[in-house]
């Protein structure tokens, strides 16, 4: 019997149960996992490209939380990928988990993605006060031709640190929905 084919012996609960988590954890994963990837790919071309400087959006300590929660975001994806492991489990009656540590898996899940949107919102925190300041700053037109004003005055590469923080605040929130909705299957 394949491990992806339910055992006649299931519980028809359980059966329910690995089926939505198989579900939830495929869309969570690929979800994420393409937010992740094309956050990932934003930074990788913005960051050592943005300008130099005190007032950069992609420098201090926006970029310690920004690469903070891009981090815990591979995390969460790796743990909607657990989900389905789990899901597979639950149809073996001599693997099953037992209901508890099915909970605090999601639970542990949960964490992993509002620890990751908590950072990922300090650092949309710190660019957005970057980006003010820039934005406050740059009221003369003739900044631009000096090149130490150009730091001063916002430029498409902060946008794309700007896009890339929100990608990963929108992969975070798609792992606390899931979670959540998941725990409140688990629950009934």
């Amino acid at each position: 019997m394949s491990d992806l084919e339910i055992n006649g012996n299931t519980p028809q609960t359980v059966r329910k149960i690995a089926s939505q988590l198989r579900r939830v954890g495929w869309a969570g994963f690929w979800l994420q996992l393409v937010l992740a990837v094309v956050s990932s790919l934003i930074f990788l071309f913005a960051i050592p490209f943005a300008s130099t400087g005190a007032r950069n959006p992609g420098t201090g300590g926006s970029l310690i939380f920004t690469l903070g929660g891009l981090l815990v975001l591979y995390v969460s994806v790796y743990w909607s990928f657990r989900y389905v492991l789990t899901s597979r489990k639950l149809k073996n009656p001599d693997l099953r988990p037992k209901k508890a540590d099915t909970i605090k898996l999601v639970q542990w899940g949960l964490i992993s993605s509002i620890v990751g949107m908590g950072s990922s919102v300090l650092a949309a925190e710190s660019i957005s006060g970057t980006l003010l300041g820039k934005s406050l700053s740059s009221m003369t037109s003739f900044a631009v031709f000096s090149p130490d004003a150009l730091s001063k005055i916002i430029q498409p590469l902060d946008i794309l640190i700007v896009l890339g923080n929100t990608h990963t605040i929108t992969a975070h929130f798609i792992g606390i929905v899931s979670a959540l909705w998941l725990l409140n299957q688990l629950n009934k």
